[in-house]
């Protein structure tokens, strides 16, 4: 695993053990601009997020990457060139990270930087890069960066204590000037805690989620668990991205709790990082039933529950008074009439409330067919929100008997929540006229009730 490492500057200026002077801090406006990751592995995992987050066009040059890194390049996000490094690759960058695992390689890399008077990270060791990947985050909309010494967890704790006090207002000073120390989630003992991290921006998580993550010595991470946080972490903890484990849900979960509890027997703050609500189609009972049985603590902290939130971000509520005075999750990973199928869409489609489908992309057509078979109105209208709280986040416009093909002409690629309702109609006035109108004639018939 690659490691940022910085470097201790004297009262004069110079880098002890260096002839170089200290680095000048500055901040990078990289949108719309190339910035050229070479190598493919969990440095390049935790730095790319970042990057597309400033709005840069990625390329990753690497023979193999991640899983995670994969799914960016196969949703679209970066350019993945599935080969070695070359020189030319360079041309056109304003930013290069080194971060493969081979120095030699990552040599050619700086050199070909310095040549085109590129800026250059290096992941191996910092002090031969023309540039520093700090400790850094976001919060009251500011970004705050801190650049510091061999001591990579020094540098994040000093980084999470100015976001906590962003966040709360403090600054992280208590009524004497003092830096106040946040407790440590679930103890200060080895153990699991079960971590949500909500749809997706860094920016909704619960400091909560922050301490337990700054706090860990291992990380296991799903794909869909916030990716830019990721790139937070001390450089010395432990990744483990389980969406490189077996194929099939049962040998995966599996491997994952035989990960979570051989970590944690071994002394070691695990953090389990999931998407979402952990507990919300998020198979987190399972693994906190696991550490129970093999005798491992294990705390939860929740996480913003996804179907909720993202119509929220989108606009969309989920009810509406005089339209919905109820709401259904359901997971659409089995298509209806499937054997293991646990949803009874009959009912469904008689509820007058709103419908929020995850995991319904691919099944949408059979969905919506089994919705209309069952009596649901087929001018519903539905809203299908994908990436949502990601800089990619958009919403689909459609109705229940159209949605069939407005995916396919769209291009709807998951993840995404469908909702199925006249909430919609409600955030969008516009689209469905007939629909608003019905509903704010309900609305005036139940009165001013709160």
């Amino acid at each position: 695993m690659g490691v940022d490492r910085g470097l201790t500057c004297r009262d004069d200026g110079a880098v002890e053990g260096t002839d170089e002077s200290r680095p000048y801090p500055a901040g990078l406006v990289l949108r719309d601009r190339k910035v050229l990751v070479v190598g493919g592995g969990h440095v390049a995992q935790r730095r790319v997020p970042g990057l597309l987050a400033a709005g840069a066009r990625v390329v990753v040059v690497a023979p193999d990457v991640t899983p995670a890194v994969e799914g960016l390049a196969g949703g679209g996000e970066i350019t993945w060139e599935r080969r070695g490094f070359e020189a030319a690759d360079v041309d056109g960058a304003w930013y290069v990270v080194a971060a493969t695992d081979d120095p030699e390689v990552n040599d050619r890399v700086g050199a070909a930087a310095e040549e085109r008077h590129t800026f250059c990270v290096r992941s191996d060791d910092a002090t031969r890069g023309s540039a520093w990947t700090p400790a850094s985050g976001v919060a009251a909309g500011l970004t705050v960066a801190v650049l510091g010494t061999r001591e990579p967890r020094r540098s994040a704790a000093v980084r999470d204590q100015v976001l906590d006090g962003l966040h709360d207002g403090t600054l992280g000073a208590g009524p004497d000037g003092s830096t106040r120390a946040p407790a440590p989630v679930g103890g200060t003992v080895p153990g699991v805690i079960l971590v949500g991290g909500g749809p997706g921006d860094p920016e909704l998580l619960p400091l909560a989620a922050r301490r337990a993550l700054r706090e860990a010595d291992v990380v296991v991470a799903d794909r869909l668990a916030p990716r830019e946080a990721l790139g937070d972490l001390p450089s010395d903890v432990e990744l483990y991205d389980v969406a490189k484990l077996p194929r099939g849900r049962a040998a995966q979960q599996e491997e994952i709790n035989r990960i979570i509890i051989e970590q944690a027997r071994s002394g070691r703050r695990v953090v389990r990082f999931k998407g979402g609500d952990s507990f919300v189609f998020g198979r987190g009972y399972e693994e906190v039933l696991a550490c129970r049985a093999a005798g491992v603590p294990v705390t939860v902290v929740p996480g913003i529950s996804t179907p909720i939130a993202v119509p929220g971000l989108a606009g969309i509520p989920v009810t509406h008074r005089g339209v919905a005075h109820e709401f259904a999750v359901v997971s659409g990973h089995l298509p209806p009439g499937h054997e293991r199928s646990m949803v009874d869409w009959d009912a469904l489609a008689r509820l007058s409330g709103t419908l929020l489908l995850m995991m319904a992309v691919e099944h949408a057509p059979q969905i919506s067919a089994a919705l209309l078979a069952g009596g649901k109105d087929p001018a519903t209208p539905v809203a299908v929100v994908s990436d949502g709280s990601l800089p990619g986040q958009r919403t689909v416009l459609s109705t229940l008997a159209e949605l069939t093909d407005d995916l396919v002409t769209q291009q709807v690629r998951p993840p995404a929540i469908i909702v199925v309702g006249d909430v919609v109609a409600v955030a969008h006035r516009d689209r469905y006229p007939d629909r608003v109108l019905s509903t704010e004639a309900f609305a005036t018939s139940e009165g001013a009730g709160s």
